[in-house]
């Protein structure tokens, strides 16, 4: 009975995929997946060359029996009950290896600090102060510290929830652990579209921002005087795709936590900036701070909850916790909530100090006449493009461009492991190389086509904080109560309760609020295939 229990061991959590996925016919588990960087992370285990060779020969063997021979010493094998039990259960996933997420297990604290602040500070913050002139100042500093507060508190919950303490599972998406928690039709139902749609409709809103900064950055630089023909909106959002395009074929997440870093450092950069020449610049001339009034009370409801979704685009960014923790190596001494918590209250710490300011400077500067699309930057160059120097606008305008190359990288990576993942169901082996650049630039281009027909921000960002609220403020909340069980009418029991039923209400008053405010005035203004 030792023996059998033995040969099961392995030091790599699994990823649970599917329903569909289980049943599939027999997969060998690729060499490279022996060599996990999780396997070093405990002194119990070693990777000799006879054990890796004999795992790499049983090509025809089920993922159950191609697992790695036992790696604990059977010296301590009378005390090592505690640690067979943690390994006992946490077998390899052959899948995870050939996908973008979970294809590398070498992160750290460092590594998920960069992809945090990458992916939860961007070009939302820019929007975030156009808000304020609807819920005024009072109503705008609490929703921006409720909502701080509130996804930190979720964003925690995921991080608990990640490893089953029960089961030694290791949910490295956020779908996976919402189809744990409901079931596989409720999770495609309620979840899928949300997630995919966050990950979609932030890498529309990159290419819109970046494309549009990469012409003004061009006319800053050029200068007045200059006899160049400019492209137009739609050109310049094709280069910007294609700049996107290229960046998007490094293999995997953990691949990108050098980009992740530099879009970090260039989203500080231009964060902070632009607060400061605001700042420095004054207020403008006429400029006033009371709470727009609309000509109906429903109107007026309407436009405050479409404000409150555009504080909620701001904190999105959840549906990428899972992801990023997923590629960290894990077991029992050394779990990865651990080092994924302090990278994470790290980045939340600077988003922080970049948001805070931003919005409530920003608001300061320039009240009610803050431009609904690009928000402070687009009023930057507008109010202080001729009196600002322009060494500093082109910095801020590099930078907005770099952070915005940099955030396409983390956000579509969720689609692009989708997508590669119906070819490994269906194929039983790893994506190869020419056919993920094609798919990978089929979905780039495919956001560039939506970018060019909705190249409209302002009125859309509150419809997609809408929609992405569930993902961010409620359903973890859900599935702390499911996975976690706590007592019944315990003060936990009850927070998650509260938490979970108002951020459902609420979504679905915002989602209402974005179209109301879309049809109302947006449909009139938009300029639809007009970048």
């Amino acid at each position: 009975m030792d023996e059998v229990v033995e040969n099961e061991i392995i030091s790599n959590a699994t990823t649970p995929r599917a329903a569909s996925v289980a049943a599939t016919p027999p997969i060998s588990a690729p060499p490279s997946q022996f060599h996990s960087p999780s396997l070093s992370r405990s002194s119990l285990l070693s990777n000799t060359d006879d054990q890796i060779e004999s795992a790499a020969a049983s090509t025809k063997q089920t993922p159950k029996t191609a697992t790695p021979r036992n790696r604990t010493p059977r010296f301590i094998t009378p005390i090592g009950s505690p640690v067979r039990r943690a390994l006992r259960l946490t077998r390899l996933q052959p899948q995870d290896a050939w996908l973008p997420i979970t294809e590398s297990r070498n992160g750290n604290a460092y590594y998920a600090a960069f992809h945090t602040l990458c992916s939860g500070l961007g070009i939302q913050a820019l929007i975030l102060p156009v808000a304020f002139p609807i819920l005024g100042w009072a109503w705008g500093v609490i929703c921006l510290t409720v909502a701080f507060i509130w996804q930190l508190y979720t964003l925690y919950l995921l991080v608990q929830l990640h490893e089953s303490t029960e089961t030694g599972l290791r949910y490295s998406r956020y779908l996976q652990l919402f189809s744990a928690t409901v079931g596989d039709k409720l999770a495609k139902l309620f979840g899928l579209f949300p997630i995919l749609y966050l990950s979609g409709g932030t890498c529309v809103a990159l290419v819109i921002i970046g494309g549009t900064t990469l012409k003004t950055f061009f006319q800053i630089v050029c200068g007045a005087t200059c006899s160049a023909k400019p492209l137009t909106g739609t050109e310049w959002f094709l280069v910007f795709t294609c700049a996107a395009v290229i960046l998007s074929q490094l293999p995997n997440l953990n691949s990108i936590a050098g980009v992740s870093l530099i879009g970090a450092i260039t989203a500080i950069g231009y964060c902070t900036l632009i607060w400061v020449v605001s700042v420095a610049e004054g207020k403008l001339p006429g400029v006033t701070y009371s709470p727009v009034q609309a000509d109906t009370q429903v109107s007026q409801f309407f436009s405050a909850m479409n404000a409150v979704g555009v504080v909620a685009f701001t904190f999105r960014g959840h549906n990428l916790i899972l992801e990023i923790q997923g590629t960290m190596p894990s077991s029992e001494k050394h779990p990865s909530r651990v080092p994924m918590w302090r990278g994470t209250k790290f980045a939340y710490l600077v988003i922080a100090f970049c948001v805070f300011p931003l919005a409530i400077g920003g608001y300061w500067a320039y009240g009610q006449m803050i431009p609904k699309e690009g928000g402070t930057l687009t009023a930057l160059y507008a109010f202080h493009g001729r009196d600002s120097s322009e060494s500093i606008l082109e910095l801020i305008s590099l930078f907005v461009i770099i952070s915005s190359l940099c955030s396409f990288q983390i956000y579509g990576m969720p689609m692009f492991d989708e997508i590669e993942s119906q070819y490994v169901k269906r194929r039983k082996q790893a994506c190869p190389w020419w056919l993920r650049l094609i798919l990978r630039a089929l979905i780039g281009f495919a956001v560039f086509f939506v970018a060019v027909a909705i190249p409209f921000l302002g009125a859309v960002a509150g419809l997609v904080g809408g929609i992405s609220l569930p993902v961010t403020s409620a359903f973890p909340c859900f599935m702390w109560l499911k996975m976690k069980k706590p007592k019944m009418h315990s003060p936990m029991w009850c927070l998650n309760w509260a938490l979970g039923v108002l951020g459902m209400a609420l979504s679905g008053v915002l989602i209402a609020a974005g179209i109301y405010v879309i049809v109302d005035t947006g449909i009139g203004e938009a300029r639809f295939f007009k970048p």
